[in-house]
């Protein structure tokens, strides 16, 4: 199997694709064709595409219909519903194109689909050749013999799923329950076909994002004419990677006509330059051959995640050499590491610890959701600034959630080269599988294909079979109810499929094709070694915040082994509001701001209220309801994350949700769709870093930790200073600290009135900052209460914008404590190094500013807020 092609391909090769030296391909993208399929339903409402219009490859209907004219704007306010009728349509898609002699002259010439989205059927030259029925596979097919020379025609059927399904479902006695019933009626509730198509989740409609059904010719299709031999696939499997030693098997797939002698050859070169030379002299037998060549290298340059060392990359070129010349070559880029996933008993329970060449790693990031609704829109320039976005932010793992597509080539090797660890998961979301064997054994396929493609990538540190399947069917409401309704014989089939499936088949798939890298049944689980979603063995999804509306303290309340999901919602800047709403939207409950809230139907606003209220108090109008939910997304998750670190071994991972968006709306997400980082992002910038000081109070005690990811101790001070609000320092102490290794160190115990010595609590900041040879190397502020219960004062802002030889500068100036600052640069799109941060009273901030904005125009558009400017009561 060759792999998919890169949106660049530069970083495809980089990737690992396999291509022959001797192949001919003819890329068949260019000249396509698309309709509105004869005799639908929508024939009499939309007569404008029932004629033949040009089709972009790699492509979906919707995206062409826009660039057409033919449609609205899909993100412009609530034009989601007009458009649920082109995801409800058949399609017909349509390519004449011309072969020639010469390819019609080679042993075989393959019809080579990459994807197709979803239920298509092929014809070529009038013939049906496939009936596909997965969007995450391949489709291979033998066409020389129904090809001719000259003019030859392909014609794709795209069934809509949800009409293909619906009918057939609404006959069966029961419906699997699934993830979020249509928004729109064109399923009834509880009735959804998702379940039964291995197509993206997410694409029905999410919590975060919009209900789009694509369909087309999503991945590149061409032609591939080939003679005796054919390199299916060049792997380079890791038998031993050590500090002094690694010895690897350059592996090749070979597909061969007939017996014969070769010589397969590898070249390596190291990330320093050094090179290396290994052949080997085999006999060929006809059919497929599984051969490899032994390398060893000595003293690797081993890979390591972003924080610990390089992310350091061997360049590996292959050739299969028959009567002394290639007849194929493969190049690959690949990281030389060892991954474990570390579940070792001790006093909490059971651990869960990635270790990586031996160092246990705490996993810092965010989940990660497809890039847009409309997957084929995604650059490799848009996944490059969203990866850029989460290691400046100094996340050194991404989940890759289970509700969405395999990202293409380029993003793992964006991923390899920034040292950023992916958590992979299989794709599925949520809903609950069907048991039967055509399905099972399409999900079979669907692993082998996608495992043996993304295994040589040294950042996919984990792969998981699902997202909440089994959490979900032990525990969610809709899945006890089913349980009760359905016959015990029928639940057991269920059940015993999803453990075949979660649990057998896909763990066989990455333990024959990627024996190195831990498999893991679900997130969140133990495994399928006891019950889903427990504090002390697993990975954990917490949800009583927000989803159960719990006060964003309760966060203190749970220390699981790793925290793979927990998140708080905010709204995204006004700058990127505006991109899909009028002036006359700008309200919380407005039809539109209803529309891109997708959590529980529009009512996601009124719990961003709710949460507000309890911290803040009242928004005074829609800008400072926009920034407050940020303001308390922010610190929300920064309590719950800094926790988390700070109790390190117990725990070792926190991943938030999210850290994308699909589209421009209310989300958990911390970057929005256009890339703009949140309150959130900037504060995970300062709550990941290497080294942080984390004071957690409770309860009137107040214990502070020195957290790190430095792999030796290290000696620093903890210096701690009291202030009144109004600006008056009234205690300056200082105290040793030694910093374990690895760890989070207790440095401080103190009650409140140990803190304050009678200070009032309301009035006063404690700042706690870990200074290293005289510098702060972290900081942090401690207030005594929620910020609504404090007497915040004025803090008399004041802004200068100047020129440096780095660029241009932002200095602000607070003359008394300022909380929560927010600068703002309007409609100039620039990006700011620092944002959302507090200033001490007298204190100032520099800010870098990146991008294309000179003084005048940024002066012109800046503003700034703080916590008080933004409530309509403030206190004096």
């Amino acid at each position: 199997m060759t792999a998919r092609a890169s949106l660049a391909l530069a970083l495809l090769l980089a990737a690992g694709a396999a291509s022959a030296a001797t192949s001919v391909e003819k890329d068949l993208s260019a000249g396509w064709r698309f309709r509105l399929a004869p005799g639908v339903a929508a024939s009499d409402a939309h007569p404008e595409v029932k004629d033949w219009q040009p089709a972009t490859v790699p492509g979906a209907v919707q995206t062409d219909l826009l660039t057409l004219g033919r449609v609205q704007d899909p993100f412009w306010r609530d034009n989601e519903a007009s458009l649920q009728w082109v995801g409800l349509a058949d399609w017909d898609y349509h390519l004449d194109f011309d072969v020639d002699a010469a390819m019609l002259a080679r042993g075989h010439v393959d019809l080579v689909f990459d994807g197709l989205d979803t239920f298509a059927d092929v014809s070529l030259n009038g013939k049906k050749v496939l009936s596909a029925d997965n969007m995450f596979r391949q489709w291979r097919l033998p066409a020389k013999g129904a090809l001719k020379q000259g003019k030859n025609t392909l014609d794709v059927r795209f069934a809509s799923p949800v009409a293909k399904l619906l009918p057939w479902l609404m006959k069966q006695p029961y419906s699997l329950p699934g993830e979020f019933d249509s928004s729109f009626g064109d399923e009834p509730k509880g009735k959804q076909t998702s379940n039964y198509v291995r197509k993206a989740n997410y694409q029905y409609g999410w919590d975060w994002g919009p209900r789009y059904l694509t369909a087309g010719i999503w991945q590149p299709v061409r032609l591939e004419a080939w003679d005796d031999l054919r390199l299916n696939d060049f792997h380079v499997a890791q038998d031993h990677v050590g500090a002094d030693l690694a010895k690897l098997q350059a592996a090749f797939d070979l597909r061969a006509d007939k017996a014969g002698a070769a010589t397969l050859k590898v070249d390596w070169t190291a990330p320093d330059g050094t090179k290396g030379h290994e052949e080997r002299n085999v006999t060929l037998a006809k059919g497929e051959n599984q051969l490899a060549v032994p390398v060893d290298i000595a003293h690797p340059q081993r890979w390591w995640p972003v924080g610990y060392g390089d992310a350091n990359l061997y360049h590996f070129h292959a050739d299969v050499v028959a009567n002394g010349a290639p007849v194929a070559s493969a190049d690959k880029d690949t990281g030389l590491r060892t991954v474990e996933l570390r579940r070792e008993k001790d006093q909490w329970g059971r651990g869960f610890a990635f270790v990586v060449n031996g160092v246990p790693i705490f996993a810092k990031g965010a989940n990660l959701i497809p890039f847009d609704s409309f997957p084929t829109r995604v650059t490799t320039a848009k996944m490059e600034a969203i990866l850029t976005s989460a290691r400046d932010a100094n996340m050194n793992m991404l989940r890759m959630w289970g509700g969405g597509t395999y990202q293409p080539d380029a993003f793992y090797a964006l991923a390899d080269r920034m040292g950023i660890m992916v958590w992979q998961d299989f794709m599925y979301g949520g809903a609950i599988t069907p048991y039967d064997k055509a399905f099972q054994e399409n999900a079979r396929v669907e692993a082998i294909e996608q495992v043996t493609r993304l295994r040589d990538h040294p950042s996919i540190v984990l792969w998981a079979g699902n997202n909440e399947v089994q959490t979900g069917w032990d525990d969610w409401p809709d899945r006890q109810d089913f349980r009760k309704f359905v016959n015990a014989d029928e639940v057991k089939k269920i059940d015993d499929g999803m453990r075949e499936l979660f649990g057998k088949t896909l763990r066989g798939v990455v333990k024959d094709l990627s024996p190195n890298v831990p498999y893991w049944a679900s997130s969140p689980s133990t495994d399928y070694e006891g019950p889903a979603n427990v504090e002390s063995d697993g990975d954990f999804h917490y949800w009583k915040v927000w989803s159960g509306s719990e006060p964003i303290d309760h966060y203190l309340d749970m220390t699981p082994r790793f925290q793979s999901e927990y998140g708080l919602q905010s709204f995204p800047v006004m700058a990127t509001i505006k991109a899909f709403a009028e002036a006359g939207d700008m309200q919380p409950e407005s039809k539109v701001m209803r529309a891109h809230q997708k959590f529980a139907n529009g009512d996601g606003n009124q719990r961003l209220l709710l949460y507000i209220r309890a911290g803040y108090g009242e928004p005074k109008d829609f800008p400072s309801f926009v920034y407050l939910s940020q303001v308390m997304q922010a610190e929300g998750i920064e309590l719950a994350a800094e926790h988390l670190r700070s109790a390190r071994p117990r725990s070792m991972g926190s991943l938030y949700w999210q850290l994308n968006d699909v589209w421009p709306g209310a989300s958990w997400a911390s970057v929005d769709y256009f890339n703009r980082w949140k309150a959130l992002q900037f504060h995970a910038k300062r709550f990941y870093a290497p080294v942080d000081v984390v004071p957690i109070r409770r309860d009137g005690h107040t214990e502070v930790f020195a957290v790190s990811d430095r792999v030796k101790d290290f000696d620093a001070t903890l210096r701690t200073r009291v202030y009144a609000m109004d600006g008056k320092l009234l205690r300056d102490s200082n105290q040793p600290v030694h910093a374990t290794a690895l760890t989070s160190t207790s440095v401080l115990k103190a009650d409140d009135a140990a803190l304050l010595k009678g200070a009032d609590p309301k009035r006063t900041v404690v700042a706690f900052d870990l200074v290293e040879q005289g510098k702060p190397v972290a900081s942090h502020l401690l207030y005594f209460g929620a910020a609504k219960d404090l007497a915040l004062p004025k803090p008399e802002l004041s802004t200068n914008v100047h020129e440096t030889a780095q660029g241009l500068v932002i200095t602000v100036t607070a003359k008394r404590l300022a909380r929560a600052v927010w600068v703002d640069t309007g409609d100039v799109d620039v990006r700011l190094a620092d944002n959302a941060f507090d200033l001490l009273p007298g204190e100032s901030r520099d800010i870098l500013v990146s991008g294309k904005a000179d003084a005048a125009t940024l002066r012109q558009a800046l503003s700034v807020t703080s916590l008080v400017d933004a409530l309509k009561e403030t206190h004096p």
